[in-house]
Parts: structure tokens; C-alpha cells; sequence
């Protein structure tokens, strides 16, 4: 039985697909986080910054003490705030001269892809700059504030939400994984290995009935799946028996083939010498014993040949299709001479003279003398070919005056032993010309078939005949 590696299974690539998704849509979700988180810094700032001044607007000093305004400029976190309420300016804390500016951010302008855009630029900037703000205070919208800051606390305070975010997705996806993984392994991943698992036991012994998939319940896509390979091992266990059945009888029907042909030689042997008997009579029904012997022998030929189970090899070749249809009346024509029949066949040939086709001459000749002698023993007096060219084959119409095909010889009709018309027939003839006609890449099939006649048709494939005769030539 064939092993796979964990890593290479089912559960592995789902396993490690689920984590992926969820990953990636931790990554979706924490992107637009991220810019939010920065703006909410921003905004805290800003109120706490609006909150310092008007604590020192609030005072009954002209003038803040520097303590004070340190005091107040190092718990909001900025070095220097300035505030305007419409056109009145309120108190500005941080008087001496702030570092260089480094950055502008007009919180007002904001938005979805900037915010995530200058989080990530925060993230990257790992040495310190130096930001102005300015935005309306979340206290009140009409004050406007700005302030000037450092960019490295809010990184840091960034860089610990990200963290959390981090370890957070890490923990969702894991839990998720696991959920999904273990939800797939149940509904799916564990029926499709019964199913590999009992198909690999199927090929291994498939005369084993224990290697049968269990029948499942399951109404969905599994359950159809394991019904559909359960009937269809049951269905291939019966043709592989029938199969051997057949090739067993195949091998003891040639057995039984060559000692029927040496009692056969004898018979015919007696029938010779009862052809030169002074006896009228006995001459007489000599011709019809020695047509039973015929007939006797070309029964166990189709018999054996068909038994063989196996296709005769091509030899494939642009053949001319008016010279191989003539041979093969003349082959007919010549059997039914030796056969007595009440009227004449008669064969008529309307092909045209330069329509060629690509095939094994001897095989195909087998094919049209199979056909046409059935026609003649089911009744038929005259057979009409004719022949129609199609852009990849031509299509050969075999007609005759028959009497036509009963219903139930026209239900089996290329079945072996089931499709002959006549009595004493064993129906191999058209079974075998089918089978011929599709190894050539044709077709055989029933056009009509009444009263008046019945009709059949052969598809051949064309031969570029021109073209290989001048490879020939050359």
C-alpha cells in the first residue's frame, strides 16, 4: 500500500492552509488597527494637552511658574502647547525654543489609507522624531490645539499594541486551526482516505470481497462518492469474473476446437469418397454434408478467434476502397456458389474508383464479408455499396433487398451469441466486424432496417493516398 508523509497528506496542507488564512486576515484586520491606535494617541494628546491649558487659564497668576509649566508640559508629554478658542488665543505653555520639527500632521485630514500609511511609517522610523500636531481637542471641537512632540513614546506605546495583536492572532489562529482542522478531519479528510485506502486494497486483490468500501448514509458529496465506488468495485468484480470465466472457456474451446477439426477431417474424407459412390442418391446428398462440414469448421474458427479476447495486429495502409470492396464480393459470391442457394447474389459495387482509405486489407476485407455474408443468409439476394466522403473518413453504405432484421436480433445486434437473425447463427460475424471497424478508428452501425431491406453504415478513416505514393515513388 502506497505511504505518504505527514507533511505531503490532506491534513497537513490544511492544517497549514487554515493557519495562513487566519494570519493573513489578522493582518487585514490589524492594518486599519494600527492606524486607528495612532490616531487615538494623537487625539489623547491633544485633550490632555487642552486639559493643561485651560488649568493654567483657570489661574488668578498674569504668569505661570516654570515649574508649574514643566510640571504640566511632562505629563502630557509634549514640549510645547498652544491653544486658540475661535479668535482668542489661550495660554501657550512651553515658551523656550522646541527641537527641530521633523514631521506636520493635521489630524482633520486624515483618513483610511493615510492613518494606515503613517502608523507604518511610525513603525519604521526607529530613531526619534520630533512631530507637530494639530487637530480640534476631543474636549471641545471649536478649540483648536497643536502640540509639539516626540514621535518615540507613541512607537513604543505602537510597537506593544502590535505585540498584543500579534499574540493575540497567534492564539485565534491556533484555536481556529485546530477547530478547522479538526472538523475537516472528521468530515473530509478521514472518508477520502477510506475511500483512497479501499481503492488501493481494491487494486491490490479485487477478487477480494472485505476490500468493499462501507456504504454511507451521508446524503452529501462523501456519501455519493462511497455508494458510486462500492457499486462500481461490485460491478468490476463481476466483469473481472466473467472476464476469467470467459478466458477459461476460451482456453478449453480451443482444446475442444482441434480435436473437433480432426473428427471434421475425417468426415470430409468419408464425404469425398461418398462424392465418387455409383448411389445417385448419395451423390446427391453429398454437396449438403459437405457444406454442414464447412459450415462446422468456420463455427469453430469465429469461436476461437473470438475467445482470444485480444485485437489482431494492423497493418495499416492507404488501400483503394472500389478494389477492396470488389475482392470481397468476390469472396462472397464465391461462398454462396458452393452453397445451392434458390436465386443468385448479386453484388454491386458504386464506389467510387479513386476513394481511398487508411487500414489493414485483410482485416477489412474480414469486416465487408462479414457484413454482406450475413445479408445473403438472412434472405438478401443483391447488395448495393455505395460510399459518401465526410472531411475526415468515408462513410460506406451497405444496402440489400433482405427481408430485414427481427426485433429481437436488432436489440442484441452486435452482441456474440445473441445477435444472429437466423437459426443456427451464433451472431459473432457483426461483433467481430465491429470491433475491427473500431480499431481501424471507424465506425459500424444500423442505418435501417424493414421490409424492404436493411441498411448498414461503415466509417472509415481517409488515406492522403497521393502523398505516400509519391514517398513511394521517390
Amino acid at each position: 500500500m502506497m505511504k505518504t508523509r505527514w507533511f505531503s497528506g490532506l491534513s497537513a496542507k490544511l492544517l497549514l492552509l487554515t493557519v495562513l488564512f487566519v494570519m493573513l486576515a489578522e493582518v487585514l484586520i490589524y492594518a486599519p488597527s494600527a492606524g486607528r491606535f495612532r490616531l487615538t494617541f494623537l487625539q489623547n494628546r491633544l485633550s490632555d494637552a487642552h486639559l493643561a491649558v485651560l488649568a493654567v487659564s483657570g489661574s488668578t497668576e498674569q504668569k505661570v511658574r516654570p515649574a508649574m509649566e514643566k510640571t504640566l508640559l511632562l505629563h502630557v508629554g509634549v514640549h510645547a502647547i498652544e491653544a486658540r478658542l475661535g479668535q482668542m488665543w489661550l495660554p501657550m505653555l512651553g515658551t523656550d525654543m522646541p527641537p527641530g520639527i521633523d514631521a506636520h500632521h493635521i489630524l482633520d485630514d486624515g483618513t483610511f489609507f493615510t492613518l494606515i500609511g503613517d502608523a507604518f511609517m511610525t513603525l519604521m522610523h526607529a530613531d526619534n522624531r520630533v512631530l507637530r500636531v494639530i487637530g480640534p481637542s476631543p474636549l471641545d471641537h471649536s478649540v483648536r490645539v497643536e502640540v509639539i512632540m516626540d514621535e518615540k513614546p507613541m512607537r513604543d506605546a505602537l510597537l506593544d499594541y502590535s505585540q498584543r495583536i500579534l499574540q493575540l492572532s497567534l492564539f485565534i489562529s491556533t484555536i481556529t486551526a485546530a477547530l478547522v482542522y479538526l472538523a475537516l478531519q472528521f468530515i473530509i479528510v478521514r472518508p477520502i482516505g477510506e475511500l483512497t485506502r479501499s481503492m488501493l486494497r481494491f487494486r491490490a486483490a479485487p477478487e477480494d470481497e472485505t476490500t468493499d468500501i462501507e456504504v454511507s448514509r451521508r446524503r452529501d458529496e462523501i456519501g455519493v462518492a462511497k455508494r458510486v465506488l462500492a457499486d462500481m468495485q461490485s460491478t468490476v468484480r463481476q466483469a473481472l469474473t466473467q472476464r476469467l470465466h470467459l478466458a477459461a472457456l476460451g482456453e478449453a474451446v480451443v482444446k475442444i476446437n482441434h480435436d473437433l477439426r480432426n473428427i471434421l477431417s475425417s468426415a470430409q474424407l468419408v464425404s469425398d469418397r461418398l462424392a465418387e459412390s455409383d448411389d445417385p442418391r448419395v451423390r446427391k446428398a453429398t454437396p449438403a454434408l459437405l457444406q454442414a462440414i464447412n459450415r462446422a469448421v468456420a463455427l469453430c474458427s469465429q469461436v476461437v478467434l473470438f475467445s482470444q479476447a485480444r485485437r489482431p495486429t494492423l497493418e495499416m495502409a492507404a488501400e483503394p476502397l472500389h478494389d477492396l470492396l470488389e475482392e470481397a464480393g468476390d469472396m462472397v459470391l464465391a461462398l454462396g456458389e458452393t452453397m445451392q442457394q434458390e436465386a443468385p447474389w448479386h453484388w454491386n459495387n458504386t464506389v467510387d474508383p479513386n476513394a481511398h482509405i487508411r487500414g489493414d486489407r485483410r482485416q477489412l476485407l474480414r469486416v465487408f464479408e462479414n457484413v454482406t455474408r450475413n445479408a445473403f443468409e438472412a434472405g438478401a439476394t443483391e447488395v448495393t455499396l455505395s460510399a459518401t466522403e465526410t472531411p475526415d473518413c468515408w462513410s460506406i453504405l451497405l444496402a440489400d433487398n433482405g427481408p430485414g432484421l427481427p426485433p429481437v436480433a436488432r436489440e442484441n445486434l452486435f452482441l456474440p451469441f445473441k445477435g444472429s437473425a437466423r437459426d443456427g447463427g451464433t451472431g459473432l460475424g457483426l461483433a467481430i466486424a465491429r470491433e475491427l471497424v473500431v480499431a481501424h478508428g471507424g465506425s459500424l452501425r444500423l442505418a435501417a432496417t424493414g421490409t424492404t431491406g436493411t441498411r448498414f453504415i461503415v466509417e472509415l478513416p481517409k488515406a492522403a493516398w497521393r502523398n505516400e505514393r509519391r514517398r513511394q515513388s521517390a
